[in-house]
């Protein structure tokens, strides 16, 4: 049997890397993909000490043309494609009424489309390994975070494509999965844009309290070994999920009360 291969898109940090590592320990080739040429170099060279087979990408998730050829130099590399980790993103942290519309607007192309490009470009060869498509999305796809409209909106728009996609892939046999981490200790917060479109080059949570990304993504590749269609993961995150399906108005107190600590000015 061939060796599956796995494409990761922004691979270069968070659970993208940890995701990386985590299929080249069970035996998957792996392409990663990421925007910093340095942060590459740097994901390549764990790989190569770890033993891993591995190729590296310089894209941009939100660039049609970029996710169009990373998807083709894997398959140039390795022949075909089992499963693709949809990662890349960006997330925000801004009041609606204070933030540039632009910001919203780069989310979702980056979290949205960028999902959309990689899928469809990625779709014939997922056919014909009958793969796996991933999309790594958020608490915030289940339930809008103030202080996060673009980014919940975006993983939302996730979500939909997502779940519509699995439905109409049933007959073909490819496998959809939506994974909802949670609050994880990643570098999405210290990445994330302020109301201008500035990195906020901080974090407001205890990084040290959350799930690491390394344990999400173990718990990511035994959900696609399982092939399982969704994954929510920490206890506040499947609390979150389930309060807001069955008591939608308390979990609007609760959530906002929540951001007020983190905030300060809700």
């Amino acid at each position: 049997m061939q060796t599956k291969v796995v494409l990761i898109t922004g691979g270069t940090s968070g659970i993208g890397r940890a995701c990386a590592i985590e299929f080249g320990k069970v035996g998957y080739c792996v392409v990663i993909t990421g925007r910093d040429i340095t942060k590459l170099q740097a994901v390549a060279s764990q790989l190569t000490t770890a033993g891993i087979e591995h190729l590296t990408i310089a894209a941009d998730a939100g660039d049609v043309q970029a996710a169009n050829r990373a998807v083709a130099e894997t398959i140039s590399n390795f022949g075909r494609l089992d499963v693709l980790i949809n990662n890349a993103g960006l997330s925000m942290r801004a009041r609606f009424a204070d933030v540039d519309v632009k910001v919203i607007e780069q989310l979702m192309q980056t979290n949205f489309f960028g999902t959309v490009y990689a899928t469809k470009a990625a779709l014939p060869h997922l056919l014909a390994s009958k793969g796996t498509i991933v999309g790594i999305s958020s608490i915030a796809g289940y339930r809008g975070l103030p202080g996060r409209t673009g980014y919940s909106a975006s993983k939302f728009a996730m979500n939909g494509f997502l779940e519509a996609l699995r439905t109409e892939l049933l007959p073909q046999g490819v496998n959809v999965l939506t994974v909802a981490p949670g609050f994880t200790a990643s570098n999405i917060r210290h990445t994330a844009l302020l109301a201008n479109g500035e990195t906020q080059n901080d974090t407001p949570r205890d990084e040290g309290k959350m799930m690491t990304s390394e344990e999400v993504a173990h718990h990511l590749q035994l959900a696609v070994a399982q092939r399982r269609r969704t994954l929510v993961l920490t206890s506040q995150g499947k609390l979150t999920v389930f309060l807001n399906k069955w008591l939608p108005g308390l979990t609007d107190k609760l959530v906002l009360a929540n951001f007020r600590k983190e905030e300060g000015d809700f």
